[in-house]
């Protein structure tokens, strides 16, 4: 049991310390805004990442059915907790905002307690903007049975392009 807890705080201290200090610079076109209470920049007060970035970090891809898509539809992308961590975010909310301005309110435990997907791809292709890209907020529906109602549905926001962490 000890060599267990020693190696999980390993694997967590390990984690924190490679999402430590300033970010790379994307490369690409910029598809993320990461603002508030952050403590890992790479812009004026921000963090950005391009897709690049986001498909650096550690992700998970999960098959479900959800109400705006037909049939079993398999996610991409890197979980949520990671692009916050890599962000050095802390607080307790964030403020998932979309193209259109719509911001849903998510408790910042949202992206820890759950294994909420940032994603990407959807049915192994990169989302467009016509197809709720290029960022998607995907609750685990396919683990958690329990969130497959509507005050997960109203946080589940697509066409993403800033999250704000606040107190």
């Amino acid at each position: 049991m000890k060599t267990f807890l020693a190696a999980v705080l390993l694997t967590m201290s390990a984690f924190a310390t490679a999402n430590a200090g300033p970010l790379d610079r994307p490369e690409g076109a910029i598809v993320l805004t990461v603002t508030g209470n952050i403590g890992n920049t790479n812009a004026s007060g921000a963090a950005t990442f391009d897709l690049a970035m986001l498909e650096a970090l550690p992700g998970r891809t999960a098959t479900m059915e959800t109400p705006w898509t037909t049939g079993p539809t398999t996610f991409e992308g890197p979980r949520l907790e990671a692009v916050i961590a890599a962000a050095g975010g802390h607080g307790k909310r964030l403020l998932v905002k979309a193209l259109n301005d719509y911001t849903a309110e998510i408790p910042f435990e949202d992206a820890t307690a759950f294994e909420t997907i940032l994603a990407v791809k959807m049915n192994g292709a990169p989302m467009s903007v016509r197809d709720k890209g290029p960022l998607f907020l995907i609750y685990p529906f396919d683990k958690n049975p329990e969130l497959y109602n509507e005050k997960y549905f109203s946080r589940s926001v697509w066409q993403i392009r800033e999250i704000e962490v606040v107190d």
